[in-house]
């Protein structure tokens, strides 16, 4: 009788779910696994914590959701602390099983995970699930990939590619093994008691998805997407797609359904457009590898020299620039910040401030509850001009973004007050 363990990474869902759904298919029994890794415990080399309360909230909550599943489809969630090679180690002895399936992360930190777990003997059997297009589908090979995003996209759109179709809920799920989960000792971290403005977990995400086509809200994307106040301004599905909670095949298809129902306009296309780029920046490391991760990325510039007392005001929002203050003080109290902001400040950062792109991204992945390896590389190489956008960089203008975005100041006075 085939037991099979399943590692939950960043997919912490149970509809649309590939990996999860084939391991439900192939085992006789089986172990679902969340590990709290020790390295996500560590300081950063620029001392702050690498996750920060904001996203431990929301990932208890999206833990709990997942359990709750699990439980009324007569299974269970087991939550244990370690590194992956000890904790599976031992489980695969426990266990008498050395199949591990789980999500496939293009990301070095996540390759050697899987690499080692490997060496070990584990037979992992890593399924690709996070993108909205299907890599199979696309009219290139992604080590060729074009490099730039226009050509990207408009080879996309030219063949006509579209979005996977997201699989069916699942119904039933293989028992537990034989001796049951009481055999482990589980190693939960101490629970969290505050949360923010958004609810983790994969019911939050469906629902947040359904009441935003059903007001109609992509109709107004294009439009309100750069305001900094509200809710409504723009889809905020980062918030879930980023824990895996939702795929973005199911948001994908829940945008072609409403086109055909409402029609297509500037804000539907918008929002092709954005889950396109999220797949751009999924799609590069199979391209450049470890070379997204250097200090220089894809250029020959050197990075800026860290500067601890100036990333001290500019990470508690003490730059004196009211505009940059106001965002990085909205980050710090409820872990979000809007697309427009991330670039402001990140922009005022690199070029105003002179910092270390590097140390940048490092803060937003502890502070951002939609954290995403590939997005936050991707999107602080392309302002450091360290990327593949061929203009080099973007230090943006910060009293013409005011004027632009904040021009009553209704933004700043709401966070600086």
């Amino acid at each position: 009788m085939a037991t099979i363990i399943y590692w939950f990474r960043n997919d912490l869902r149970l509809n649309d779910n590939p990996a999860f759904t084939q391991a439900c298919k192939d085992g006789d029994h089986l172990l679902p696994i969340y590990l709290h890794q020790k390295i996500l415990e560590e300081i950063t080399p620029w001392g702050f914590p690498r996750v920060a309360n904001h996203r431990r909230y929301f990932l208890q909550e999206s833990l709990e959701d997942l359990r709750g599943q699990l439980k009324r489809l007569g299974s269970n969630l087991v939550e244990l602390s370690g590194d992956p090679e000890e904790i599976f180690s031992l489980l695969g002895k426990q266990f008498q099983t050395n199949i591990l399936y789980c999500e496939q992360i293009q990301a070095p930190e996540e390759l050697e995970q899987v690499a080692a777990l490997t060496r070990l003997g584990f037979d992992v059997r890593l399924y690709w699930q996070s993108s909205m297009l299907d890599p199979k589908s696309l009219p290139f090979d992604l080590k060729q990939m074009p490099k730039i995003f226009t050509p990207f996209r408009q080879e996309i759109e030219r063949k006509g590619v579209r979005y996977a179709n997201p699989l069916e809920a699942l119904i039933s799920i293989p028992p537990l093994p034989a001796q049951g989960i009481d055999a482990i000792q589980e190693q939960v971290l101490p629970a969290l008691k505050n949360r923010g403005v958004f609810k983790g977990g994969e019911t939050a995400a469906l629902a947040h998805i359904a009441q935003y086509f059903e007001r109609k809200l992509p109709y107004t994307y294009k439009l309100t997407r750069n305001q900094l106040i509200g809710l409504d301004y723009s889809s905020k599905f980062s918030v879930w797609l980023a824990q895996g909670n939702c795929s973005a095949r199911t948001i994908a298809k829940k945008l072609d359904l409403y086109e055909e129902q409402y029609g297509a306009n500037d804000g539907t296309y918008w929002l092709w457009f954005e889950l396109l780029w999220r797949d751009y920046f999924r799609f590069l490391p199979f391209r450049y590898g470890k070379k997204l991760y250097s200090s220089k990325g894809l250029s020959d510039k050197p990075a800026n020299l860290f500067d601890l007392e100036k990333f001290r005001q500019w990470s508690t929002a003490n730059t004196g620039e009211k505009l940059v203050d106001a965002g990085m003080r909205e980050l710090s109290l409820t872990g979000y910040l809007s697309n427009r902001m991330r670039q402001i400040v990140a922009s005022y950062w690199i070029y105003d401030m002179r910092g270390d792109w590097q140390a940048g991204a490092a803060w937003f992945e502890s502070q951002l509850i939609d954290y995403d390896v590939y997005s936050n590389q991707g999107n602080w190489l392309y302002i450091a001009g360290c990327g593949t956008d061929p203009r080099g960089g973007r230090a943006f203008n910060i009293k013409k973004q005011t004027e632009d975005h904040d021009p009553n100041g209704d933004y700043q006075k709401m966070w600086l007050s």
